[in-house]
């Protein structure tokens, strides 16, 4: 069983508006197949000795250049980086209806979601991503990764991380003692997914005894974390990442 820990941490914070950036990818994308649909994610190899993999979960817009420069920054930080697929090759809905389309049919199909996911992870060990593997999700994504979490079916993953994710535990589902460590950044702004929210799930990892650890960024909103977007909050992404680098440095093996 795994030691017990248990932190929430409360970050004052200043909003800041998002800085124009550009970006060329340093990986290649990746078509995969599952069940004969095709799948397109990302990869890039750790900069010098692998200590790790992170596979990233993309959020509602589908895997887009956001997920691939999170996965450029951990690879030079040393870890092997997976973003997966889950809406299926060319499917990156640009209209909310069609977002809300792509991402319901997962909600609804929760099984599916987690085949999905489980094919991502394959496509990333296929590709020599290190099988010691941290799942990392945004907004959409990060509902994901709690989803995987809470199932607690795949191989060798040893962390789960949601940044400004879905927090909602479907009725019948649980966490447990054993599960790999959990971390959250959340916004104290977000008016999506409450702080209420957060509290239900801090007591949800408490009563199952779940090590977790709970970030919250005051002032920042949903999605603050989204370089370029208008709900960018730089110091609250820049703090959650430290943090959240910290953590992984300390939960996955080198």
């Amino acid at each position: 069983m795994v030691a017990i820990k248990k932190t929430l941490i409360i970050t004052s914070l200043l909003l800041a508006t998002a800085p124009a950036f550009a970006f060329t990818p340093e990986g290649e994308d990746i078509r995969y197949t599952k069940n004969d649909e095709t799948f397109e994610g990302y990869f890039v190899v750790a900069q010098g000795t692998s200590k790790g993999s992170v596979i990233i979960i993309h959020d509602w817009d589908g895997l887009d250049d956001y997920e691939r420069q999170r996965a450029d920054m951990l690879a030079k930080q040393g870890y092997d980086a997976f973003a997966l697929d889950i809406f299926g090759a060319d499917n990156r809905p640009k209209a909310v209806e069609d977002k809300q389309a792509a991402t319901n049919r997962l909600y609804q199909d929760r099984e599916r979601m987690r085949q999905l996911t489980q094919a991502g992870i394959e496509a990333a060990r296929a590709q020599g991503a290190d099988n010691n593997s941290v799942l990392l999700g945004y907004c959409f994504g990060g509902a994901v990764t709690l989803e995987m979490a809470r199932a607690g079916t795949a191989d060798n993953i040893v962390g789960y991380a949601s940044f400004h994710g879905g927090l909602d535990t479907p009725e019948g589902q649980q966490y447990e003692a054993d599960s790999a460590p959990i971390f959250i950044a959340h916004g104290g702004a977000d008016s999506i997914v409450s702080l209420n929210d957060v509290a239900t799930l801090a007591g949800k990892l408490e009563a199952a005894a779940t090590e977790y650890e709970i970030g919250i960024y005051a002032n920042a909103p949903h999605a603050f974390s989204v370089f370029g977007s208008d709900r960018y909050h730089e110091t609250a992404d820049k703090r959650s990442w430290e943090t959240f680098s910290d953590w992984l440095n300390d939960n996955i093996a080198p």
